[in-house]
Parts: C-alpha cells; structure tokens; sequence
C-alpha cells in the first residue's frame, strides 16, 4: 500500500518523553478520508496508554484521540465529505461492523474488538495506529464526524473523548428535568458532565475534594457543591440522587457516592482507576442500587452530541498549548493543573 510521510511526536517507550518522529499515513483509500488535524486535545488515556499503564503499549505511541481538522482529499467512494470541510475523528477509526453490537450501531462496544485511534491493530498497514498528535491522519469517511458551523474549532476538540464519554451516558440513563444528578470530580470530563447534565435540565451537584475549585463549578453550571472531604455535607445527601457520573481516575471511595444513590438509582462510571475500586455489597442491596460502567459513544450518538453542542453553545474550557510543550503539560495533568482540558495548536508541530 502507498504511503506519505507526516509529521508527529511519540513516545518510544514508557519511560521516555514525547519526541519528534516522522510517520506514515496510508493514501486515501476509496471510502477514506484525510485530513489536516488543527487541533488535538490531550486526554488523560494518552498518558496511561503511552507509560504502559493500562497494559503493554505499541511503540512508537503517537497518542490523540480528540482531532478537529479540514479535509485535504477524499476517495473516490466518499459520499458524506468534500475537501475543505471541517471534520472530526474521536476514540475509533473502525470496527468489525458485523457483530450485534456493530449492527445496531453501537460500535463503540464492539464485541471484537474496536480499532481505536491509537495503538490498536491497523489492518490496512499491518502495523498500529497512530493518533492525532500529528499533522495529517486518514480514516474511513464512516468514522469521521462533521463539525457543525458555530463550534469554536479548538475548545470543540475535547468533545470528542470529553464530551461523548459525559454525554452517552447522560442520555442512555435519561437524565433530565425533575432529576438530581451528581457528577464526581472536576477535571476535563466532570466538567463537561456539569455542562451536560444542566444542559439537560438536571439539578446537579458536583463533588469536589477541592475546596478551590467550588466557584468554577457553580460557574460551569452545577446548582450545588460539595466538598467530598466535608464528612457532614456528604450525609446530608445520603439515598437522594437518581443517577451519579463518577469521572475520576484516580483511586477514591467508591462506596462513599453508593450511599449517596436512592432507591433504583444508578452510579456510572466514565473514570478508569488504574487498580479495581473495592465495591461493599451493602453499599448496593439495600436502596436496589446500580453500578454501572460507560465507554465513549457510538458514531451516530458522537454527531448528536456535536450537535447538541453547537446548537447550545457547549464546548470544553481549554489551554491552548505549542506541541513542543506536551511533555510539561502531560507532567501539569498529572497533578491535576489544567483547567480543564489542554488542546494542541497542531500549525505549532515542527522539527
């Protein structure tokens, strides 16, 4: 298969820093897509897959998973795109598309598997992916998404991780008006979680264990705060919430916002802990409660969002960052100093 050179910046093992490295992208195919990535934003998961931590990374690790760019060339099949549009790519570039899950279009929950933008198996260059921590990259037109008009470019990139792993489960448990929704955690997805779930009606509640952040939340939306370390605030809410979104991913206490759910309610988590959260069963037979899990969304439910979006205004609070400044900003991540989502100005990738 033919290929061209572009440019990105990997990681060479789990140790190393982020560098400069040329790569090769596969020419369009008849139903591809290539674009010229703009902006990138950087997710929490392109540290943990790059260190290794969720298992044993393909080197070189160009990581992204949420690029807004402009379509240089489409294949001679593309039906859904034309150079010059502005386009997305999130967590997928393809699936199997026959298992049920697939044929129901629910290809985020592929059953063999999902190809993700990074670091899965890439069948069309015998290799693995490669993502958008680089100037061009090239995807079948069935998962690229198109962002609609009105959407600032650069804040609209971490909708495509951010905002759909908040959003999918939002909507498939049905949060809205008359509902009391807590979101856990103030990083690049709770915040979006707070947006969301006011967006759509909810009386939300954040928790933070961070007294510092209580002003931004009220600001983001949320109608409430609390701060999870207050011992009496967190009783006062015991058995009232309908549904809690758990986005962090660091260790916590789990059974702490279980008790917080009432009667059939659910606690969804979209955060990935690196080590099992232990779960008391008491925690959940007594109020029938659930624990639930969600990951990302389908294709169709990723353009609703990004529509949903544009039509109410909602895009992530961003730092804009040059690429050569991602070893620091990964570093700044890590101790929770971003606000709330960095995002790469891909014009700033160079030698």
């Amino acid at each position: 298969m033919k290929t061209n050179n572009a440019k990105a910046y990997a990681a060479h093992s789990s140790t190393t820093s982020l560098t400069f490295t040329p790569i090769q992208r596969r020419e369009p195919g008849a139903h591809d897509v290539e674009m010229e990535i703009l902006y990138c934003g950087v997710c929490h998961s392109d540290i943990h897959t790059a260190r290794s931590e969720w298992g044993p990374a393909k080197y070189p690790c160009v990581p992204g998973h949420e690029i807004v760019g402009r379509v240089t060339r489409v294949g001679a099949g593309v039906t859904k795109f034309k150079v010059g549009d502005t386009s997305a790519v999130g967590c997928m570039v393809d699936s199997c598309r026959t298992c049920p899950s697939c044929q129901q279009g629910l290809e985020n929950y592929c059953t063999n598997g999902a190809t993700y933008t990074y670091n899965s198996l890439d069948g069309h260059l015998n290799t693995h992916t490669l993502g958008g921590y680089s100037s061009s990259i090239v995807v079948d037109e069935a998962f690229v998404l198109r962002v609609p008009a009105g959407l600032d470019l650069a804040s609209a990139a971490p909708l495509l991780c951010a905002g759909i792993t908040t959003y999918s489960p939002l909507r498939h448990w049905k949060v809205g008006p008359g509902m009391k929704v807590g979101i856990v955690g103030l990083g690049g997805l709770g915040h979006m979680g707070v947006k969301f779930a006011r967006a759509f009606g909810a009386h939300v509640v954040l928790f933070t264990t961070s007294p510092k952040k209580v002003a931004d939340g009220l600001k983001l939306g949320a109608n409430e705060v609390v701060v999870s370390t207050d011992a009496e605030a967190m009783k006062q809410h015991r058995s009232s919430f309908d549904f809690i979104l758990d986005c962090v991913s660091a260790q916590h206490d789990i059974n702490a916002y279980l008790q917080l759910i009432k009667l059939n309610g659910t606690l969804t988590l979209v955060g990935a802990p690196e080590h099992p959260l232990p779960v008391s069963a008491f925690s959940l037979l007594g109020q029938r409660r659930s624990f639930a899990g969600s990951g990302i969304g389908s294709i169709a439910e990723t353009q609703e969002m990004l529509d949903f979006c544009a039509e109410h205004g909602i895009t992530s609070e961003i730092e804009m960052i040059r690429m050569d400044q991602i070893n620091e900003a990964w570093e700044r991540m890590i101790k929770q100093d971003v606000h709330y989502r960095f995002v790469i100005d891909m014009a700033t990738l160079q030698e």
